[in-house]
């Protein structure tokens, strides 16, 4: 079975199926800095993932895109603030252009859900 969680036209913010969840990319406040705007992406990602009936200890990938990667150091010292210690998952970060010009970062997670 898939269950769809905020459904939307374009995509649904969660989609979970067999124990897995995935969430749509996450992204902060377009007025903020990259680190600012990390936070709040990591906030709506664990969010997401506790109405999921998952965590950030759960996580098993997630895909960073950052705009510049210039604000790599920047965006890493909140993603390493936030993971558990012991649990951080398979990462990629890349450098991408992003939906709109003051996005900085969008964060994307695959967890485990109960």
């Amino acid at each position: 079975m898939i269950e769809r969680l905020h459904i939307g036209q374009r995509m649904s913010k969660i989609v979970k199926h067999n124990g897995t969840v995935y969430l749509c990319g996450q992204v902060g406040n377009a007025e903020d800095n990259v680190a600012e705007q990390t936070a709040e992406c990591l906030r709506r990602v664990d969010a997401l993932l506790a109405e999921a009936g998952s965590s950030r200890e759960q996580i098993l990938q997630a895909i960073v895109w950052v705009a510049d990667m210039a604000d790599f150091a920047e965006m890493n010292a909140v993603w390493d603030a936030w993971v558990p210690e012991g649990h951080a998952p398979a990462r990629a970060c890349g450098e991408a252009k992003l939906a709109r010009p003051e996005l900085k970062v969008e964060v994307i997670i695959t967890a485990a859900c109960n």
